[in-house]
């Protein structure tokens, strides 16, 4: 088999603009199933600072798989815009805004797509994705969620943690960065690789697609975006809230994730009652469908054997 071009935009797939109900206009990618019938619809959505690009290769493998397949860059990320005052810093006002885009989104896609639907999301996508789910806002069929972001790497009580960022975020502008980047605009921080994949040449595949389209870079997340991103996470796991999401749900992690918190994700699997956790430990870093072939391999075959259980092609 033709290995798959990670650089390149399939010629199968369609790059377009969406226009959200206020106006705002978002990028997202379609694949058109070939399979006769599809095999259902899937819909991914990245993670803070990401864009589509970076996930080319699996959503080629889902639509040779027989789905018809769409990805979209959220507002202010990837090549949406930026809701900020610069052009790298990652900034939202709430993320609600965000929810309501997602259920704008899924509404309108769910109308003009072939079922089962699925909701694919990845570390602050994952996150938005099971608070839309949990507040009803999007019916999918089954979830799945990459090393969704339901709480941040760290040993302090969350109550002070996000008490330091409401203050930070309420002194000075919320729109600034919250943590230091770089010394160079646009340069890529030191260590940034031992984070995301042990695969270099997935993670130079983004640097690449950087370079290509310099309007994906990205850098730090706003005080106001770190104070929200608490807040958002912290009601999520209010009490009762995840009890009462019956979706089925496959959820992705890492015991070596040095950014999102893999014992929230346990917690979260223990608490959702149609749940199912597939873990991984110090072979695998924060982006799990771009590492190493065995991991991501391990993690391709997990998602697939899940679909065909909780979300099988309809006659």
């Amino acid at each position: 088999m033709t290995r798959f071009d990670r650089r390149a935009i399939p010629s199968s797939a369609k790059e377009d603009w969406w226009g959200l109900p206020d106006g705002h206009r978002v990028r997202r990618i379609d694949w058109a199933s070939e399979a006769e019938p599809p095999r259902g619809s899937i819909l991914f959505m990245p993670g803070r600072g990401d864009h589509y690009e970076k996930y080319l290769e699996s959503l080629d493998e889902w639509h040779r798989a027989g789905w018809q397949v769409t990805a979209a860059d959220w507002r202010g990320q990837g090549a949406s815009g930026r809701l900020g005052t610069d052009e790298v810093t990652g900034h939202v006002d709430d993320f609600a805004i965000w929810i309501d885009d997602l259920a704008a989104l899924w509404a309108d896609w769910k109308a003009q797509t072939p079922g089962p639907h699925v909701l694919v999301a990845h570390s602050m996508g994952g996150h938005l994705g099971l608070r839309a789910v949990a507040e009803e806002r999007v019916d999918p069929g089954a979830v799945v969620l990459s090393a969704p972001m339901l709480g941040f790497v760290g040993n302090l009580p969350v109550s002070l943690t996000h008490g330091v960022a409401r203050l930070m975020s309420r002194v000075g502008d919320p729109r600034r960065p919250a943590w230091k980047w770089s010394e160079k605009p646009g340069e890529i921080p030191a260590g940034r690789l031992k984070l995301l994949t042990h695969d270099d040449e997935r993670y130079q595949d983004e640097l690449w697609w950087r370079e290509k389209r310099p309007e994906l870079v990205m850098g730090p997340g706003s005080w106001g975006w770190v104070e929200r991103a608490y807040a958002s996470m912290r009601g999520l796991f209010a009490e009762g809230v995840l009890e009462s999401v019956t979706t089925p749900i496959l959820l992705l992690s890492t015991s070596n994730d040095k950014l999102v918190s893999h014992r929230k994700v346990v917690d979260a699997a223990e608490r959702l009652p149609n749940s199912e956790l597939l873990a991984f430990g110090r072979e695998c870093h924060h982006e799990i469908l771009r590492e190493v072939d065995a991991v991501r391999d391990r993690a391709m075959e997990g998602i697939a054997n899940f679909l065909d259980r909780k979300a099988p092609a309809r006659d």
